[in-house]
């Protein structure tokens, strides 16, 4: 037996190549912000551990976090180990937050997934997963709270095999599980690891395998050995050959088989118990990227949209991304990642998506919510910069003299609005001013004055996500708020296509308003939901510079959905014909014919949409039929119904409109013992009669 407090692998490497950005992502309330816990107290960042339940998580700082026990906002941070440094985000689980995830993704080289060793792959598993591959992040795998009751390691790796069609690779196995679980056998080393129960993690036993788990550890180390070989040839000989392969060779061929995302490695323990994180820390240095192993970033010239790529070297030209902003008195706190470049404090940037110049304040590292003054910021890394006025989460910015324009973030819409006013009048230019703050720093967050009522209106991601913000506006910002009862943000669509003339002709003394546009208004179906304009007129009938006024008319009652309010998707308006007159037409007469041309094709021609949630609802066996029933009498669609230890889960398509207050329902229907999660799915078309009713609701 050997006491051990230091790593069992070293390394060389130096400057970027030993230097990871890496997010912690995974369904609520499997671990991820105590697993982020214990590697800052691992890697002496910090020095004693705060619990989640506590509100005491050194990354969970925002008060409704404390509050609630769950991760509301991503934070950065950033630690050393084993010779490597280390930017770590710990991101949200909930589903209302997944913006945090998203834009956390975009910038990160790589990621670990954390699971329940219970549940397995849980409903934002499978949206963070998603979100991964859409980015292109390799990841590995932590199946955390082995020690749980009920804690399956083979079933949760086999969940992330089915659920999310990945290639698991265990490179460890637990010995025991449940409170029996006392260690795992490093398969790549092929030793036994006992943890000491000294509630530190700093020191382990290492041991020879046991008698009665060897067969089945030989076994398990030849399934490792079998899939990293196929990313090595010399490694396949020795295989074949059933020779010894070096425990090097075999980690070199898993790291490349991992950064292809071919395979994701997985290990194994219990953070709260500070078991395994120390080998998940080693995981990190030996199987995911530095900035130097991903390809370089890709971009356009904005001018001519010609493709354009940036190596991460010092010497290439300077482009950094913009991912989060934190809105505050003194200058928005802006997070940025340097992709290629020097970034020097006072240097002044180009951003290509306004045309306008940012200069750069300070820069400071962040460690959740204290910062360290740094000077500069070299490619690979992460920090933030303080004073940048123009700039919102996903814009570029770069050497004016050399511009390229990255890839935006992807933003989901929101399912849920509501009313918003202050109790008191004199607040309402202040609420205004807190609202555009927090749209600033969430861009799945949107307010607007609604032009008939005169309300503000808001709309986010979920019920709890606007909880938050209205939360927020009365205790950090002191506005006392009134607020209606949450509604569906509808939308809708044309039924079928039109061809229309709309005459804009005014007379009444002096000079006349003149305006007649022949548009044909249709579906489209794009990735992009919003109005495609066509320009085809030929000849001068509209002259050409009265074309965007035609345009502009168009997407104002688009977006405004006139009398109804809801917003159309998917449309294409495409204007090939028209008249003018010498004196009397101008771009108002034009804007307001081609406002008139979209009313035209709108009436009695329009059909609602409401968006469609992924459930997914764990119950015992003994309420399936009552939740099921349920389920169906809210107009949900039951998909499958699978079997997780005595737990069934039960997921499905239900529209959100049915799902208000479904928390209580569930917890009454099985005795507290119910749990849910949803996920915007899509849109679909309301029932005409379903359909009547919530326009006649929004009407009064």
């Amino acid at each position: 037996m050997t006491i051990k407090t230091e790593s069992p692998r070293k390394t060389t490497a130096k400057g970027l190549q030993a230097h990871r950005n890496i997010g912690i992502m995974a369904h609520i309330d499997a671990g991820k912000t105590t697993v982020t816990e214990r590697v800052l107290f691992l890697a002496q960042k910090i020095h004693r551990t705060g619990e989640v339940h506590d509100g005491a998580a050194t990354m969970d700082y925002l008060e409704e976090e404390q509050k609630r026990g769950i991760t509301i906002t991503s934070a950065a941070t950033s630690c050393e180990w084993n010779g490597h440094s280390m930017n770590i985000i710990d991101t949200p689980g909930h589903v209302d937050f997944t913006i945090e995830v998203e834009r956390s993704l975009r910038v990160l080289d790589g990621a670990i997934a954390v699971f329940d060793a219970v549940s397995g792959v849980e409903a934002q598993s499978e949206t963070v997963w998603r979100q991964a591959n859409r980015y292109g992040v390799p990841r590995i795998c932590f199946i955390n709270k082995m020690d749980r009751v009920g804690a399956d390691f083979d079933s949760a790796v086999d969940s992330i095999r089915t659920r999310l069609g990945a290639r698991p690779i265990p490179v460890q196995m637990p010995v025991g599980a449940e409170k029996e679980f006392e260690g795992v056998i490093d398969l790549i080393r092929m030793k036994y690891i006992r943890f000491v129960e000294d509630g530190q993690d700093r020191s382990y036993e290492e041991h020879e395998i046991p008698e009665e788990h060897l067969d089945e550890a030989r076994m398990r180390y030849s399934e490792v050995v079998e899939a990293a070989a196929e990313f090595d040839e010399a490694l396949l000989d020795l295989f074949v050959e059933d020779a010894d392969c070096p425990e090097e060779m075999v980690l070199s061929a898993l790291r490349k088989g991992t950064l292809e995302m071919e395979l994701t490695p997985v290990f194994v323990g219990s953070a709260l118990k500070h078991k395994g994180v120390r080998f998940l820390l080693d995981g990190i240095v030996d199987l995911l990227p530095s900035p130097l192993d991903i390809p370089p970033v890709q971009g356009i010239d904005p001018q001519t949209e010609e493709p354009l790529e940036r190596e991460a070297s010092v010497d290439a030209p300077l482009s950094l991304m913009v991912f989060k902003t934190i809105a505050e008195q003194a200058g928005d706190l802006t997070f940025v990642r340097v992709y290629s470049g020097k970034l020097d404090k006072g240097v002044r940037l180009l951003n290509p998506r306004t045309g306008k110049y940012e200069r750069i304040g300070r820069i400071v590292k962040m460690h959740a919510n204290k910062r360290e003054a740094i000077d500069f910021m070299g490619p690979g890394e992460i920090a933030a910069v303080v004073g940048l006025k123009n700039t919102s989460t996903g814009d570029t910015l770069c050497a004016d003299d050399d511009p390229i324009l990255l890839s935006k973030i992807s933003v989901p819409e929101g399912v849920i609005s509501m009313s918003v006013e202050p109790k008191e009048n004199k607040d309402r230019d202040k609420l205004g001013d807190v609202l555009g703050r927090i749209m600033r720093e969430d861009p799945t967050f949107r307010a607007k004055t609604d032009e008939a009522t005169g309300q503000m209106i808001i709309s986010g991601m979920g019920e709890l996500h606007l909880e938050v913000v209205m939360n927020r506006v009365m205790s950090e910002f002191n506005v006392a708020v009134l607020t209606g009862k949450p509604l569906v943000a509808y939308k809708q669509r044309l039924n079928k296509k039109i061809d229309t003339e709309a005459r804009y002709v005014k007379q009444s003394g002096g000079r006349g308003q003149f305006a007649v546009v022949k548009v044909v208004i249709e579906n489209h179906e794009t990735e992009d939901t919003g109005m495609e304009f066509v320009d085809s007129v030929k000849g001068g009938n509209v002259p050409r510079e009265y074309i965007p006024s035609v345009e502009a008319g168009l997407r104002d009652v688009f977006n405004t959905g006139s009398s109804s309010g809801f917003e159309f998707v998917n449309v294409r308006a495409t204007l090939y014909d028209g008249k003018s007159h010498e004196v009397d037409s101008s771009e108002m007469a034009f804007h307001n014919a081609g406002a008139l041309a979209f009313k035209q094709a709108m009436a009695n021609n329009t059909i609602l949409l409401e968006p469609y949630m992924l459930l997914e609802v764990r119950v015992p066996e003994d309420f399936l039929g009552t939740v099921v029933g349920d389920l169906n009498s809210r107009r949900g669609e039951v998909s499958d119904v699978d079997t997780l230890g005595d737990e069934r889960v039960i997921r499905g398509l239900v529209p959100i409109s049915e799902m208000f207050a479904y928390a209580s329902a569930l917890r009454g229907a099985t005795q507290g013992r119910g749990s849910f999660s949803m996920e915007f799915s899509e849109y679909r078309d309301v029932p005409a009669a379903i359909a009547e009713k919530a326009l006649k609701q929004d009407t009064e």
